[in-house]
């Protein structure tokens, strides 16, 4: 059985993050993305895949290579509470965010529930086996905890932040496995 690696990227930072916003299609923080150097913290060759949005489009832009974009990694459709922020949903809909933070099936925001977008991370996880060697995917921290939650087999994805650029590395080789690579500043993944 080949081995397959898949490194997930979380596009680098935007204001609806540093704001704590449901995202829109925004840019990212161009400086953010300039101190990261992530196409030198990889180990080459990879398949670069991206989502379909700017922010993952214009992340991919600083591994100096073009990315295919691939719409199973588009962040989680979030409804009307697109651009909103958390605390307004506290303050106005406090039962709808109660809501979807405890039942993964609830989309009170009348998008998609995490429990879809499980199911459509499990999906492209499932297909991966088939393209051996390492895939870099560029993508959003919900989608991040979607493969957390598929590979670890829980339900836990609020419990789990995903920092802007944050490297997540699996490992498939019959069975996925998460690998938490230590920060060595000389070193690559």
């Amino acid at each position: 059985m080949l081995a397959i690696r898949l490194t997930l990227v979380c596009h680098a930072r935007t204001v609806a993050q540093k704001l704590a916003r449901f995202p829109t299609d925004e840019p990212i923080e161009q400086r953010a993305l300039a101190d990261a150097g992530l196409a030198a913290r990889l180990d080459a060759p990879y398949r670069l895949v991206c989502g379909p949005e700017l922010r993952t489009r214009q992340t991919a832009e600083g591994f100096g290579r073009d990315a295919q974009v691939d719409e199973a990694l588009r962040d989680c459709d979030w409804g009307r509470w697109q651009g909103q922020s958390i605390k307004a949903l506290q303050q106005n809909e406090p039962e709808a965010l109660h809501a979807w933070l405890q039942d993964p099936g609830a989309a009170p925001h009348g998008g998609e529930s995490v429990a879809q977008l499980g199911e459509r991370v499990a999906a492209w996880l499932a297909a991966l086996p088939s393209r051996p060697g390492h895939t870099v995917a560029i993508t959003h921290p919900f989608v991040i905890r979607a493969a957390l939650a598929h590979v670890i087999q829980g339900q836990a994805s609020h419990c789990i932040d995903v920092e802007p650029l944050a490297l997540v590395d699996l490992r498939f080789a019959g069975r996925w496995r998460l690998r938490l690579p230590g920060i060595d500043p000389g070193g690559v993944l």
